[in-house]
C-alpha cells in the first residue's frame, strides 16, 4: 500500500525491445505496479533472460516509481491435462517462468490453473496440487506463485472459492497465493452485482476459506460478457458490465487496500491499459 493509503494501482505493460523497457512503459500510464510477460506467453520454450538484459531490469526498477512487479504466465499451460506429455510441459514451462521470475527480483508469477476437459474437478485436483508443488521445488527463493481464478465453462478449475481452497489448502506453502479477477469471478456466476454488501459477502466467503491476506493481487477488469457467461473477454473500467458503480463498491472493501491493482483491460485506444483507466480507477478512492 503506498503512502496515500491506497493500493498500489498499475497494469500489464508491454516489454516490447526489452524487458527493463516495461518499466518506462508503467511509468508512462501511471503505474506504481506492472504486470509483463517474462517470455512468450504463447511457446512452450521460455529462455531465461542474459545477466547484461537482468541487470538492466533491476537498474531500471531500482530509479522507478514501480514499487511492485509480477509476472504473467504462459496461456499454454494447463495442470488439469488429461494428457501426460502437456502435463509434463506444463509443468516444465511454469517452472521457466517462474525461474525467470525470481531472477528479475519480481513479486510473484501469477498463471491459470488449467482445464479438466471431459474430467471432473475431483478426478484432476491432486494432479494439480502436485504440479504446483513441483513447480514450487523446482525453483527455491523468495517469489510467489499466484493462482487466478477462471471465468468457469469449459472444465475450467478455479472458477469457484472452495476448488481454490483447496489447491491452496493441499499445497500448503506459503509462496502459493491468490489472484482475484473481477471480470472472471462475474463471468463465473460467483457475484451478480457488485455493491457493496454482495463485495463484503464475497470477501468474508474468501477470507474464510483462504484467509484473505494470501489474496496478492487483484485483476481489475470489467466484463464485456453478461454474469454467468463463462466467457472471458475483459472491458475497460466503467465501459462494461460491471460499471462503475461496481467498481466504487470494490473501493468500499478496506481489506483490499493491501492488495495490488492491476488493469488488464483493452484501453481506450486497444493498446491495452492506458493511463486514462488508471486514472479512472485511481479517482475511486479519492
Amino acid at each position: 500500500m503506498n503512502t496515500k493509503n491506497i493500493p498500489y494501482i498499475g497494469g500489464h505493460v508491454s516489454s516490447a525491445g526489452g524487458l527493463w523497457n516495461a518499466i518506462q512503459n508503467g511509468e508512462n500510464i501511471g503505474a506504481e505496479a506492472i504486470q509483463i510477460y517474462g517470455a512468450s506467453p504463447r511457446q512452450w520454450m521460455a529462455s531465461m533472460p542474459k545477466e547484461s538484459e537482468i541487470r538492466k531490469f533491476k537498474e531500471a526498477r531500482a530509479k522507478s516509481s514501480i514499487k511492485k512487479v509480477y509476472l504473467h504466465a504462459a496461456y499454454l499451460v494447463n495442470l488439469a491435462s488429461s494428457s501426460d506429455e502437456l502435463y509434463e510441459k506444463s509443468v516444465k514451462n511454469l517452472s521457466e517462468h517462474f525461474s525467470i521470475t525470481e531472477a528479475l527480483g519480481a513479486d510473484g508469477l501469477i498463471f491459470h490453473v488449467g482445464s479438466s476437459k471431459d474430467s471432473s474437478f475431483d478426478i484432476v485436483a491432486d494432479k494439480e496440487v502436485r504440479g504446483i508443488k513441483n513447480v514450487l521445488k523446482n525453483v527455491p527463493g523468495k517469489a510467489m506463485l499466484i493462482m487466478e481464478n477462471s471465468s468457469g465453462g469449459g472444465n475450467k478449475v478455479g472458477a469457484g472459492i472452495e476448488e481454490m481452497k483447496y489447491l491452496y489448502d493441499k499445497t500448503g506453502s506459503t509462496r502459493l497465493k491468490i489472484c482475484f479477477d473481477t471480470a472472471h469471478a462475474f463471468e463465473a456466476g460467483i457475484i451478480k452485482e457488485y455493491t457493496s454488501s454482495s463485495v463484503k459477502k464475497l470477501f468474508d466467503e474468501w477470507d474464510k476459506a483462504v484467509d484473505i491476506k494470501n489474496i496478492e493481487v487483484l485483476h481489475i477488469n470489467d466484463s464485456k460478457t453478461a454474469y454467468g457467461s463463462h466467457s472471458d473477454r475483459h472491458e475497460n473500467i466503467g465501459k462494461g458490465q460491471i460499471g462503475i458503480t461496481g467498481f466504487k463498491a470494490l473501493v468500499g472493501d478496506k481489506r483490499l487496500f493491501d492488495k495490488v491493482w492491476l488493469l488488464e483491460v483493452p484501453g481506450f485506444d486497444d493498446t491495452g491499459p492506458d493511463k486514462k483507466n488508471v486514472d479512472i480507477l485511481r479517482s475511486l478512492f479519492i
